[in-house]
């Protein structure tokens, strides 16, 4: 086998996520899965821990190469369009949110969230409200994921429960924020 190197593993525990859930992962089943010792993996990743924030970044990278807002965009539809990009994100592996939940952005996330509060901002609207609004959205964006992927994940089809359009209600709740953010700006 050729060496293993950082991106294999994480895309091999990726797929593996996919597979078995975020329940289910495990150092051993990984090193099994690439046909290593389990204390290779050590090599890339001092823990599970490590190993799980890695691939939480790479799972969110088409998020993160999503265009940055540009002064001549609506603010309106670029914050409607941003957290869409993050639900489809998060929706593209299973359990997606429970393993985006809790991470910390990195330097290059930190600088695009920098980027982005600042279009906030030159579009008129407070610091603060724009902080509040990008924490506020995110966190409702990565619930509604949960929801959802939760949902997909249970077999309780023999209750006479009718199924949520999971996209209409993120697309009402989201437009909530963005209309109740619109008249915090008018009234300014």
């Amino acid at each position: 086998m050729a060496k293993l190197n950082r991106d294999t593993v994480i895309a091999e525990a990726l797929d593996l996520l996919d597979e078995v859930g975020l329940d289910a992962i495990s150092t051993r089943q990984l090193a099994k899965r690439l046909g290593v010792e389990q204390p290779s993996l050590y090599y890339h990743f001092r823990n599970k821990e490590q190993l799980l924030s890695a691939m939480a970044e790479a799972a969110m990278s088409p998020h993160a190469q999503a265009p940055l807002p540009t002064p001549a965009d609506d603010w309106r539809e670029w914050f409607l369009d941003n957290n869409r990009s993050f639900r489809r994100t998060l929706l593209r592996r299973r359990d997606g949110a429970r393993l985006h939940a809790g991470t910390r952005p990195g330097a290059a996330d930190r600088h695009r969230i920098v980027h982005k509060m600042a279009f906030l901002v030159a579009s008129g609207l407070p610091e603060r409200d724009a902080q509040m609004a990008m924490l506020a959205a995110g966190r409702y964006t990565v619930g509604a994921v949960l929801e959802e992927q939760a949902e997909g994940n249970e077999a309780d089809d023999a209750v006479d429960i009718p199924r949520i359009d999971h996209e209409s209600a993120f697309e009402a709740g989201l437009t909530l924020i963005v209309d109740g953010l619109a008249r915090r700006l008018d009234n300014r």
